[in-house]
């Protein structure tokens, strides 16, 4: 669903970051969307002609190997942007972008977002300084997946979902957080149900609700951390 309201994009922090005039010169091109989970938003090597700005919610950006398997490399809430790159140019997707939860987003396409950015310093700078933070967000995350157990990466997840919700409560299904995770849905029923044993979260059909996050800091590896604090620095 899709309706002109350009008022609520300052809801992301990459938009309402521009100097007012910048904002001002891609306003009139900006639409709101809303998406359910589930959605697939680009293909590997689909060109990307929509650039979407998050302002609640969660989009994952997956590598899609020769198989069809699928891991997560990045995500992005309301504090960043997908497609920007196509700013600067003609630009084919990497990764397969899917809507992870529920989310509300603007949107604005490709043709459009360019011929602004050619007259913006700020909003090419934009274009430049989040792809750093997703190239970062890669780097970590293939170092967690390689480097460290699954109960610790899971925690990790958990978090950084819980904080681009903005809530205790997540929806997901064990389908998902195995994709996400590179693993078995075996492995997520394990770990899932030893966390729900310490008193961490509770688990039941497809909601977990962390009740302890301070355990789940605990539980979880240093990535966490180390994602939160690039995306301040870089963003």
């Amino acid at each position: 669903m899709s309706v002109s309201n350009p008022g609520l994009s300052l809801d992301n922090r990459l938009l309402a970051s521009l100097p007012r005039d910048d904002f001002d010169r891609l306003s009139p091109y900006l639409s709101t969307l809303s998406l359910p989970q589930g959605d697939v938003l680009t293909e590997s090597g689909d060109e990307v002609d929509q650039i979407y700005f998050p302002h609640y919610g969660m989009l994952s950006l997956l590598a899609v190997l020769r198989d069809g398997k699928a891991i997560e490399t990045a995500t992005v809430g309301r504090e960043g942007v997908v497609g920007a790159m196509a700013g600067l140019g003609l630009y084919k997707s990497l990764v397969r972008v899917v809507v992870q939860m529920p989310m509300a987003c603007s949107k604005i396409a490709a043709t459009h977002f360019r011929t602004v950015a050619a007259s913006s310093d700020p909003i090419r700078n934009l274009c430049i300084r989040y792809n750093e933070v997703l190239l970062s967000q890669a780097r970590v995350t293939a170092a967690c997946n390689a480097l460290h157990s699954i109960e610790a990466r899971f925690c990790r997840w958990l978090l950084q979902s819980a904080d681009r919700a903005a809530s205790d409560t997540v929806n997901l299904t064990q389908e998902f957080l195995a994709e996400m995770l590179g693993v078995r849905r075996t492995s997520v029923t394990e770990v899932a149900s030893k966390i729900q044993s310490s008193g961490a979260i509770t688990y039941s059909r497809g909601v977990i609700k962390i009740l302890d996050r301070a355990a789940l800091l605990r539980i979880s590896c240093e990535c966490y951390q180390t994602l939160v604090d690039q995306s301040v620095i870089l963003a």
